[in-house]
């Protein structure tokens, strides 16, 4: 069956057949002012935090299907995060562009639809329900489809996250105008999970002028300094904020000065 992210994309192009044969788009939310999240790192004084809404994934199961979409958009919200993100694969990650709609419409920070994008469609579906911004990662895309399915997201008014996770990758993506660049420290042939990619790329990234954001692996706020000192701008937590009981304690422990601000 090859790697996990072979399984996700097989299922992928069966979702998008399936979307374009039975037209399962909708008619767009009502139009709201763009909020930009890439605005809101440049101006930043603290570390960024992307909170994600993620029931379930292929290397941990489940994670928590008891937390409901509104409730935890707005626990995170009044925790003070700068973004969420929200999971809208149902095979593997048990999420769906509903959670994307209802977590939209309730918060008033950027809300990222994160998805294994391969087809404009998927981001038609991503701007219908309510997204600021979409994850186009590199690993699952070649050069073409990747620069297109950039220059889609823009004509459409969204922000892009592009996703590496080696140096090959991130000089793929740094041949683009793209300001925001995630660094994923999970394998995504294999699932395990470690900081020093972040701490290895992240450098490299830095000084093209482009912006960072550490996604996965982050449990506390060890964990944050950690990548803040490699050069992250911001970082994105899904498990450790969907199992904490006190999702609002973990994230201000994290919200941290970021290490430029605290030489001044």
């Amino acid at each position: 069956m090859g790697t996990i992210l072979d399984q996700i994309i097989h299922e992928k192009r069966k979702f998008i057949k399936q979307l374009k044969e039975i037209n399962l788009m909708k008619e767009p939310m009502t139009l709201k002012p763009n909020r930009s999240f890439i605005k809101d790192l440049q101006e930043a004084k603290e570390i960024s935090i992307i909170a994600e809404f993620k029931r379930a994934s292929p290397s941990k199961g489940i994670i928590n299907a008891n937390r409901k979409p509104l409730e935890q958009a707005k626990k995170y919200r009044q925790s003070g995060v700068d973004a969420v993100s929200v999971l809208t694969d149902e095979p593997f990650f048990q999420g769906s562009y509903q959670d994307l709609a209802v977590i939209s419409q309730a918060i008033d920070v950027p809300v990222l639809c994160k998805d294994f994008i391969i087809d404009s469609i998927q981001i038609d579906l991503a701007k219908s329900n309510g997204a600021d911004l979409i994850l186009l990662i590199a690993a699952a895309l070649t050069d073409d489809k990747l620069y297109s399915l950039y220059e889609y997201a823009k004509s459409k008014g969204l922000e892009v996250l592009m996703e590496v996770h080696n140096e090959v990758e991130a000089e793929r993506v740094l041949k683009t105008d793209n300001l925001l660049i995630g660094i994923n420290n999970r394998n995504l042939k294999t699932f395990a999970v470690d900081l020093s990619i972040t701490e290895t790329i992240a450098p490299y990234i830095r000084r093209a002028g482009r912006l960072v954001i550490s996604e996965s692996g982050m449990k506390d706020e060890v964990d944050v300094e950690r990548v803040m000192k490699a050069g992250a701008n911001g970082v994105l937590v899904g498990e450790t904020f969907m199992k904490h009981p006190n999702v609002a304690e973990v994230i201000s422990s994290m919200k941290l000065p970021l290490l430029e601000m605290r030489k001044r």
